[in-house]
């Protein structure tokens, strides 16, 4: 099943056009404003200032980030109210454009936050364990790496980095290793809705 839906993805010809990650991550955070407001989360997004432009099929992009948003507004059911928070942020490292969803639920535990993105792995009770693993094939479809880890405190956060229009593509090179100091500072454009 995973290799035809992989195959599937694969084979589905790519709108691949040059877009504002930036406006991907606000479009993305405003279409699910609603069903967090109703599940009682502060949903917001912190963009860089400046464009982040990458070629990429737009809506399949989207629905990768609306995927992990879903599931962190799934892990933070048991999280009192007030302190339900998602943050979708954008900045730019060296030639890379990356996006992260953060949340304030329970983190990942330590032995399975590298089995998340594995085919039917799941930590909940009506999950199929397909979705991280499809999140995946796209994000590496668009030369792109995906990843996950604890914050510190509570909380988990998941990366999705990929190369600026224009740039080369990742190679054999593990952007989990980079250190944290390639960070940019840039001015923020923050929109906490």
């Amino acid at each position: 099943m995973i290799r035809r839906v992989r195959s599937l993805l694969k084979k589905a010809p790519f709108e691949r056009k040059d877009n504002n990650l930036n406006e991907i991550a606000r479009d993305t955070v405003e279409l699910l404003l609603r069903l967090a407001t109703l599940r009682e989360i502060d949903l917001g997004s912190e963009t860089v200032v400046d464009e982040l432009r990458v070629k990429c099929d737009r809506i399949q992009l989207q629905q990768v980030i609306i995927n992990l948003i879903l599931n962190a507004m799934d892990a933070m059911s048991a999280v009192p109210r007030a302190q339900r928070k998602i943050a979708v942020t954008t900045m730019r490292i060296e030639n890379f454009a990356e996006v992260a969803v953060s949340d304030t639920g329970p983190g990942i535990s330590t032995d399975k936050v590298e089995m998340v993105f594995q085919p039917f792995f799941t930590t909940k009770p009506q999950g199929m364990g397909m979705g991280l693993s499809i999140a995946r094939t796209i994000v590496e479809a668009h030369d792109g790496q995906i990843w996950a880890e604890n914050k510190t405190g509570s909380g988990a956060v998941f990366h999705i980095r990929l190369p600026l229009s224009g740039t080369s593509r990742f190679r054999d090179r593990d952007v989990r290793a980079w250190p944290f100091a390639t960070y940019c500072s840039a001015p923020r454009s923050r929109s906490l809705i």
